[in-house]
């Protein structure tokens, strides 16, 4: 069993859109993972059938840990795009975080701030290597953001903990953004 495409699917389902798995998520976006199991091995999309110990491995084998299991349920940590908002632990985040974006963005997000866009937070990075891997999705050398959480915090920005790499809020006013590295743009 190809355990990446596996996790791929696990993700949308949990994130996007677990209407197509019949899957209902509690305020914490937990579902039963019998519920899970049942629609994963009802579509016949894999050769053999999916265990809780395949989940299981998933979780503990993922460098980017995003899945969690407490108990008999199971749930994304963060990237819901669900219109019902999934309930975040709040927490103390870094002194800084970071933010990897593309150029063509860059303007927008300097005059209005980082905003959830199609999901329900805002997403931090921990490391500027993390930014850099997420950025690099919409730019190949993107621009990295620094935060300066600290002073956001006492402005009354709540963060919330996503994993031990991302940090999640629901918006961060430009005032708390700064260009850490760029090397299309002149600092």
């Amino acid at each position: 069993m190809n355990l990446v495409d596996l996790s791929k699917e696990i993700s949308y389902a949990l994130r996007h859109a677990p209407w197509e798995y019949e899957l209902e998520l509690d305020e914490q976006g937990f579902v039963p993972i019998a519920q899970l199991l049942h629609a994963l091995n009802e579509s016949g999309t894999y050769e053999c059938e999916v265990t809780q110990a395949d989940l299981e491995q998933i979780i503990t084998t993922s460098e980017k840990k995003r899945h969690e299991i407490v108990g008999d349920k199971i749930r994304a940590l963060y990237g819901h795009s669900v219109p019902q908002i999934i309930k975040k632990e709040p927490g103390i985040p870094p002194a800084v975080l970071y933010h990897g974006t593309a150029h063509k963005a860059l303007s927008q997000i300097l005059h209005d701030g980082l905003k959830p866009m199609q999901r329900q937070y805002v997403h931090l990075s921990a490391d500027v290597d993390t930014a850099t891997r997420v950025g690099k999705r919409r730019d190949g050398n993107p621009v990295i953001l620094k935060i300066d959480t600290e002073a956001a915090q006492k402005a009354g920005i709540q963060f919330y903990i996503g994993n031990n790499k991302v940090w999640v809020c629901d918006r961060m006013p430009k005032d708390f953004l700064s260009i850490f590295h760029s090397k299309n743009i002149a600092m």
